[in-house]
């Protein structure tokens, strides 16, 4: 069995990619970076410690990389044999290589190839359905030759210490849930997959939980001048404005979806303790980059606090923590920047501010939350 996976960086190589390998598939990595591909074609192993409770290390072997860059035709031959194909290469990127996939199936489908999977493994709500949508319009016959399936990923991969190489260093936690109906009786074998009916409860409890908490921690502890994320939960303050930011997520998760508040209470509680793992060298500016994705609207934070505006329901401590991202001015972070001239183009304008903050965020001005977001906009 071959799984082909779009993007070979951290999460593919220390999360996707493992669980396919002990899944017993050969693991084919593609990517535009060069040093990276060489490097994946140079080695026949490459190491995942997994740091925290029960840490251990893994050894991954049989895998390779192609250039999807330079190697189109490469890439081309690898669509058209793989057993399942999967991606981690960020939900912007999707629609970019949705051609080249649209082009490797139709071959795939000309030659007489079997069916096969295709799963996104983004941290976005129904990511495959974005991707699949992308690829018909190459391609408009593609579901006869894919199945197309969203998945819901979780495991905290940081940034790697210089010199590691290919090996990655994680969480030893990790959820990766699949909607199991698109798929009927014969769904791929992957033994650390969670197969589920629907997905939309859980790829929503894990959004507006685990990205929400995780971004509002990076956000809050950035504003404190804290860099490392376990350092800033053990900030008083800081925790607690996590903590009231995943009680406003916890109590649209109960309303929505019928959780027992008890029951995404203890979630709440067992992300917050993963958080706090001091073996993860996570820092706030990693995990709060690209703010403008994350301010956008419906990610983490304006897509429960608008839902729950539109219950009337209190969403102040998720709109704080879009005021603590409209602070996040790191040299770095391309987005941020822009950010932060888009924030100077509209100080002191009134009229200026309201429409920034619609093209942010999605919202509208008739909108419930639209007076609290105006406020952060304004104060910043």
């Amino acid at each position: 069995m071959k799984a082909l996976h779009f993007g070979a960086g951290n999460i593919g190589r220390g999360f996707v990619g493992v669980l396919l390998h002990e899944a017993g598939y050969e693991l084919v990595f593609a990517d535009v970076a060069a040093p990276l591909i060489d490097a994946l074609n140079a080695q026949d192993s490459y190491a995942v410690h997994e740091v925290g409770f029960e840490a251990r290390d893994l050894t991954v072997t049989g895998f390779s990389g192609v250039n999807s860059a330079a190697d189109p035709q490469g890439l081309l031959e690898q669509i058209k044999t793989a057993d399942v194909i999967t991606t981690a290469v960020g939900p912007t990127v999707l629609r970019i290589i949705a051609p080249t996939l649209a082009e490797g199936l139709r071959a795939r489908a000309e030659a007489g190839g079997s069916t096969v999977a295709v799963m996104a493994c983004e941290n976005a709500i129904n990511a495959t359905d974005g991707l699949a949508e992308s690829i018909r319009e190459v391609y408009p016959e593609v579901d006869q030759i894919a199945i197309f399936a969203n998945t819901a990923v979780d495991r905290i991969v940081p940034n790697q210490a210089p010199g590691q190489g290919l090996d990655v260093t994680v969480e030893t936690y990790y959820e990766w849930a699949v909607e199991s109906p698109a798929f009927g009786e014969s769904g791929p074998e992957i033994p650390g997959v969670t197969w589920v009916e629907d997905l939309a409860p859980y790829i929503t409890r894990k959004l507006f939980t685990v990205n929400t908490g995780h971004a509002a921690t990076a956000y809050f502890g950035y504003q404190a001048g804290i860099s490392k994320i376990s350092d800033a939960l053990e900030d008083s303050q800081v925790r607690a404005k996590v903590e009231a930011v995943l009680g406003e997520t916890k109590a649209l998760l109960v309303e929505k979806f019928g959780f027992a508040p008890e029951v995404q209470q203890a979630y709440v509680d067992k992300i917050l303790t993963r958080f706090s793992n001091p073996h993860l060298p996570d820092t706030v500016e990693r995990v709060g980059r690209a703010p403008l994705r994350k301010i956008s609207h419906n990610e983490r934070f304006v897509g429960p606090a608008a839902e729950l505006a539109e219950r009337g329901m209190d969403a102040s401590a998720l709109v704080s923590a879009v005021g603590a991202a409209l602070g996040f001015d790191v040299a770095d972070d391309a987005e941020a920047q822009e950010l932060q001239t888009k924030l100077a183009a509209s100080r002191g304008d009134g009229a200026a501010t309201e429409l920034l903050v619609t093209e942010l965020t999605g919202v509208a001005a008739d909108h419930p939350l639209f007076p609290k977001l105006l406020e952060v906009f304004t104060a910043v």
